[in-house]
């Protein structure tokens, strides 16, 4: 597991002096001494998750593929054709960069899982690489989901045998963090630190880090409410995801992240408050949502409901994982007609397992506070 959020999230990179000595610290070890050593957690090895010898539905989960990297492409292509049993891959955003790319690594997705169900992250709306000149980023998530329905990815709550399956549309805004700020260091802006907001364009009254793009794509799913209530009514057991992450607690407090505004921009409350309502406010045995976009992988029960993250995220990150790299991908979540009973071996999530989130406490990580300065 990577321990930095320079290396483990997919929106930023820094562009400042200092981004040579930031760059260092996913070479750096000593912070995972550290937590090993003060973090009183126990460390297990990934069991791989390959399609398990099962009778019937089995539903497997991955995020942060990022195909633009030729490691990951490869990894893709690499899947098995899919075979005569029904099996669903759910896709938690950050495909591609470009449509291009896009498109080919559904295909393949599509020729080895039967059922492939998609939701777009922020690096499948960057523009920046882009031959076709887009008015706007909307415009290529219209392109894109056209291409999804021509393939057969669906975008769109389904259920397949008796599991209710519903993809949540969503963007983050700033104000979705409301832990307190890492003060007294200079970091840098998040205009400077996400290259959404020069990557993306967006219409008039839309704007990146305010409200407006996060209401905006929750609206998007506003379609779909009779047949998620159809769902609601019907179905025992349901999926829920998205590419944004729908809780602060599903991140590590900034005192932890090489960048600490990094929660200003990763999830969404109107993302939980769909989520509440479609699980129930106390959750349940059945009730499962996963996410993408940190790159941490993350297992988790919170509030009644289950939390995962399995992301394969940047081939230099998964070298420095700690509970392994590609291997236990793509992630089984259901089988035997009931979600996986055993939780995932992750870092970040069973340190917190462990220790309690103490988000008040501001004094920089061992490992963070050797790269900034005091004011």
């Amino acid at each position: 597991m990577v321990l930095c959020l320079i290396s483990a999230s997919s929106t930023f990179s820094l562009q400042t002096g200092r981004s040579r000595c930031f760059s260092k610290c996913m070479r750096v070890q000593n912070c995972r001494r550290y937590l090993m050593k003060h973090g009183d957690i126990t460390r297990h090895k990934i069991i791989p998750s390959a399609r398990v010898d099962t009778v019937g539905l089995e539903v497997f989960v991955v995020s942060d593929l990022h195909t633009e990297y030729e490691e990951n492409m490869s990894w893709v292509k690499g899947l098995p054709s899919k075979g005569k049993k029904k099996d669903v891959l759910l896709v938690a955003g950050d495909v591609a960069e470009t449509y291009e790319k896009f498109v080919l690594t559904m295909s393949l997705l599509k020729a080895s899982f039967e059922h492939v169900f998609f939701v777009p992250g922020n690096h499948d709306l960057w523009l920046r690489r882009e031959k076709e000149n887009y008015i706007d980023s909307l415009q290529k998530l219209d392109k894109m989901l056209d291409a999804c329905q021509r393939l057969g990815v669906e975008t769109n709550p389904s259920v397949i045998d008796g599991l209710a399956i519903i993809p949540l549309f969503s963007w983050y805004h700033e104000s979705f963090d409301r832990e307190k700020d890492i003060t007294g260091i200079r970091i840098p802006s998040l205009e400077l630190a996400c290259k959404d907001f020069r990557a993306c364009k967006w219409p008039d009254g839309l704007i990146n880090g305010d409200n407006s793009l996060a209401t905006h794509f929750d609206a998007m799913n506003d379609k779909n409410q009779d047949t998620v209530q159809e769902m609601l009514a019907s179905c025992n057991q349901i999926i829920s995801f998205s590419h944004f992450i729908p809780r602060l607690e599903l991140c590590p407090e900034k005192r932890m992240l090489f960048y600490p505004n990094l929660p200003k921009m990763i999830g969404s409350d109107f993302l939980e408050a769909r989520i509440r309502y479609i699980h129930g406010a106390a959750g349940g045995t059945n009730a499962c949502h996963i996410f993408g976009h940190t790159h941490f992988c993350w297992d988790v029960l919170l509030d009644g409901i289950r939390y995962v993250q399995a992301p394969l995220a940047y081939p230099r990150e998964r070298k420095k994982r700690m509970n392994g790299g590609e291997n236990w991908l793509p992630f089984c979540i259901y089988s035997n007609g009931k979600l996986t009973e055993n939780m995932s071996p992750c870092y970040w999530s069973d340190y917190y397992a462990s220790n309690p989130r103490t988000p008040d406490v501001t004094e920089l990580a061992p490992w963070v506070a050797r790269f900034y300065r005091k004011l």
